[in-house]
């Protein structure tokens, strides 16, 4: 289970002062920050949900959009990537917890890389949050999905670029892949 924890945080080698930020939604297609580097990473243990509901970006209050947010699944394990930056980050954690606000909480995970196991700061909205709204079958979903659009795009928009994201790190994912074929159709 992940902890809460507001503090920055150091890799597994905390002599390099970076911090990891392990990125499994819209921070894969739009980060929105510099960094010194990005790799392909890893979080056993979760998968993505479309259970939030983005009444600030992906949609407004009286219509908001779904948006992924992750969910304990033991089987499960989430390809993301994981940005490092200059720690100890205060003013980025800071934009990033504004940023990741309805119904998000800023929590520590252990990602895997292809060279080493490390703690990233990610952010996860949990299950009963304010802004959770529950599951949807597909087909619902991407009904949904089509009809909703905010400050930050259509709905139907942040679905094909995290497709097309996790293509771009030679992954996919069952759920956002699905979807995005129903958007097609």
């Amino acid at each position: 289970m992940v902890q809460i924890r507001t503090i920055a945080l150091m890799t597994a080698a905390s002599s390099t002062n970076r911090l990891a930020i392990f990125g499994y939604g819209s921070l894969l297609f739009r980060p929105g920050f510099d960094y010194i580097a990005r790799q392909h990473a890893v979080l056993h243990g979760y998968a993505r949900s479309f259970s939030q509901a983005s009444p600030e970006h992906r949609g407004t209050p009286e219509h908001p959009g779904r948006v992924v947010t992750l969910v304990p699944r033991a089987a499960a394990a989430t390809i993301g990537a994981v940005y490092f930056v200059q720690a100890p980050a205060a003013e980025l954690l800071r934009d990033l917890d504004q940023r990741e606000r309805a119904g998000y909480e800023r929590v520590t995970v252990e990602v895997s890389t292809a060279g080493e196991r490390l703690q990233a700061a990610t952010w996860i909205a949990p299950p009963g949050n304010a802004y959770d709204a529950g599951q949807l079958s597909l087909a619902a979903l991407a009904a949904h999905v089509r009809l909703a659009s905010g400050p930050s795009g259509r709905n139907d928009d942040y679905v094909v670029k995290l497709e097309s994201a996790l293509g771009e790190l030679g992954a996919s994912d069952a759920l956002v892949s699905e979807l995005a074929r129903l958007l097609w159709l």
